[in-house]
């Protein structure tokens, strides 16, 4: 790939497109390059962007439910959310997966599965979005081979499926194999895209995991620019025509608090990879525009005062709206507490509806094109991003430098310093650091029975397997390796005949895992960040004092194991709160990621730690955290303490205290004082 330009080289002097001129910094018209006002030329206007709602839980049969709910509210489009193991290509009935089937998404396991999810769907009809990376192969191959029995081909179906892998290694940590081998993957899944379901999105590069792990605007924006060049040179290496995979690309952001620079944000992301592709050779009007879905930060939400959630979702769709963006899915107002309930779905849903019905969103093609402000804004994010796609381009691409880890440090580092910032409230956020309100009503939330939706999905599993042709499944799947081994047919292909002969989910990864081997991310602790990223105050100070009074009185400093148990692999929260435990002066152990209760209990007693704090953000807390309580005390460890923090129901609380656990710490918690709370734990003196 040809080097990175700067950004004083990123002009049109040879675009041959109407109103564009040479100037680097000209944001050009509406539907025209650079795009930076808007991939087309009348927007809103003529095409109001499409509503969807990021949904999954429990079963197929309750998340169908949903979908028909939603569209018959107003819905535009599906936007389907699949549970940890699914992402993580194990089976239902997999023994590393008792705490997370069906809690943070649907549970598929096999076509049978997808086929109760989409009943009554028109799947030649209906836009159908897929958040999907590590099992990409066999749960794209479920959904095609569905819309087979359902009598659509392939060339009729329209929608997204994700197919960013790149950003797992850095955030979300759903992936499977190895990057090279998820790559190659992705390059084979545009190539038989682009040949057979033309309509169909390949790839949807995404941005919003790393504004959720706490990237800055600018590293969003240079990080997911950087993966979509990835992506384009693995596409072209499968054969794949630079143009016709890039007018198949589309992007995902995630719109903060921060208005203005979200809605500068999405102008840059436009005009830079407009800019980009040119450079690469690319001409086609369609290819250079940046097409994107949005959805507003989960990671704003509170759970203190949730009701204020309504106004903050409000304010980022806004700036969605604003940045232009092709489809937008807003977050609930309960989801610092729990999955959506539907009544607070149905608030989100409308939030959407008001903002295209009740105001002036959909009247003018572009109210912001004119301000000095966001023109000056686009250019500092432009500048900035630029900088760091420099750094990575120098470093041998996106892949070598994932591999050295320096997107990851450069997102922890903002992520720590943004917590310190919160903690110390030069970052306010009402109903936390400011204007708390004590004694508020709790709200209805939504609870999913795991065990119940574990025995029925083992169950259909059983009987997938009893009522198939065994020695057809043998010989899908042994093609599938052959393929792996030699790279001699397409995998996406060759999975889609697995699919049919009724393999599962978990053998088609479990086929690839033998040739590919299974990733495992080395787990650092980042220190500095959290106490170093202000002056040092009294507060801090205070902590590191009461850990030098413990090493004195019990001959060694407090030692901490920060764990994540099951599948749940966002672990900004678990990254942020070890580096902070380390800066206050605590000896921090972290586990490996995606630990069961038993590895985890046996790091504990090897490592001799007082204290164990599992961080917990999909539900799997429930199951988890009593078998590890159980596993401590049957050792004799029952003097270790345990802690556990992320996003837990108030209702969940008493169960786990019964269990042992002294603290719970929610979104919110401020790291000083949690510090104080587990010293209290560790020596009341």
């Amino acid at each position: 790939m040809k080097p990175i330009p700067s950004l004083a080289d990123l002009a049109f002097e040879e675009l041959k497109l109407p109103h564009t001129t040479a100037r680097a910094d000209d944001p050009g018209l509406p539907g025209f390059a650079p795009f930076v006002r808007g991939p087309y030329a009348s927007m809103y206007v003529t095409n109001p962007w499409t509503l969807r709602q990021y949904a999954g839980f429990s079963t197929a049969e309750e998340t169908n439910a949903f979908f028909r709910q939603a569209l018959a509210g107003g819905q535009t489009g599906l936007s389907v959310a699949f549970d940890l193991p699914t992402h993580r290509g194990y089976d239902s009935d997999h023994p590393r997966v008792t705490g997370d089937v069906g809690k943070a998404g649907v549970a598929i396991d096999t076509v049978e599965d997808m086929k109760r999810l989409m009943d009554g769907i028109p799947l030649d009809r209906t836009s159908v979005s897929m958040t999907m990376n590590g099992a990409v192969l066999p749960v794209l191959a479920f959904f095609i081979v569905t819309a087979e029995e359902q009598g659509v081909a392939a060339r009729a179906l329209s929608g997204t499926i994700q197919n960013d892998i790149l950003k797992e290694y850095m955030v979300r940590n759903t992936y499977i194999y190895p990057p090279a081998a998820s790559v190659r993957i992705v390059g084979e899944i545009m190539a038989w895209l682009s040949a057979h379901a033309p309509r169909f999105n390949s790839i949807s590069v995404s941005g919003y995991h790393m504004h959720e792990a706490g990237a800055t605007a600018a590293q969003e924006l240079a990080y997911t620019l950087a993966n979509g060049l990835a992506y384009v040179q693995a596409g072209r290496a499968a054969g794949v025509n630079m143009e016709t995979l890039a007018e198949r690309m589309s992007f995902f952001w995630a719109q903060g608090m921060d208005y203005l620079t979200e809605v500068a944000k999405l102008r840059a992301a436009r005009g830079l990879w407009a800019r980009l592709l040119w450079q690469l050779g690319v001409r086609s009007p369609k290819a250079l525009a940046l097409r994107c879905h949005c959805q507003t930060s989960g990671w704003s939400l509170t759970r203190h005062d949730p009701l204020n959630n309504v106004v903050r979702t409000t304010i980022e769709a806004l700036s969605a709206v604003h940045g232009h963006t092709q489809s937008l899915h807003t977050n609930s107002l309960d989801e610092a507490v729990a999955l959506p309930s539907d009544e607070a779905a149905r608030i989100s849903r409308q939030t959407q509806l008001i903002l295209r019905h009740e105001t002036d969103a959909c009247a003018l093609i572009d109210p912001w094109g004119g301000s000095l402000e966001i023109k000056q804004r686009i250019t500092a994010l432009a500048t900035e991003a630029l900088a760091l796609i420099e750094e990575i381009d120098a470093a041998g691409g996106m892949i070598t430098a994932i591999s050295q880890g320096i997107p990851q440090r450069r997102i922890e580092h903002a992520a720590a310093t943004r917590q310190r910032r919160i903690d110390q409230a030069h970052d306010r956020i009402v109903g936390v650091n400011c204007h708390h309100r004590d004694n508020v009503e709790p709200i209805a939330i939504r609870n999913i029975d795991n065990r119940a939706v574990r025995e029925a999905q083992v169950a259909r599993l059983a009987a997938v397997r009893a009522s198939r042709d065994q020695q057809r499944v043998n010989e899908t799947l042994a093609a599938l390796e052959h393929a792996a081994t030699t790279g001699e047919g397409n995998l996406l292909e060759l999975t889609i005949h697995a699919a049919r002969a009724r393999a599962t989910l978990g053998e088609i990864s479990d086929a690839l895992e033998r040739i590919f081997t299974r990733h495992n991310a080395v787990v650092q602790v980042m220190t500095g960040a959290y106490g170093g990223s202000m002056a040092p105050d009294d507060e801090i100070q205070a902590v590191r004092d009461r850990v030098a009074r413990f090493a004195a009185s019990n001959g060694r400093r407090p030692r901490l194991l920060v764990a994540k148990m099951g599948q749940d692999g966002h672990d900004r929260g678990a990254k942020v709160v070890a580096g902070a435990f380390a800066d206050f002066g605590f000896d921090v152990d972290v586990a490996p990621m995606f630990r069961t209760p038993e590895e985890v209990c046996r790091q504990a007693l090897d490592n001799d730690v007082h204290v164990i704090g599992i961080s917990t953000l999909a539900g799997a807390h429930q199951t988890l955290v009593p078998e590890l309580m159980t596993l401590l005390n049957d050792s004799g460890a029952a003097h270790v303490r345990v802690v556990v923090g992320g996003i837990i129901p108030d209702t969940d609380h008493d169960a786990l205290c019964s269990a042992g656990v002294v603290a719970i710490f929610g979104p919110g918690s401020r790291l000083p004082d949690c510090a104080h709370q587990v010293l209290d734990h560790l020596d009341p003196a």
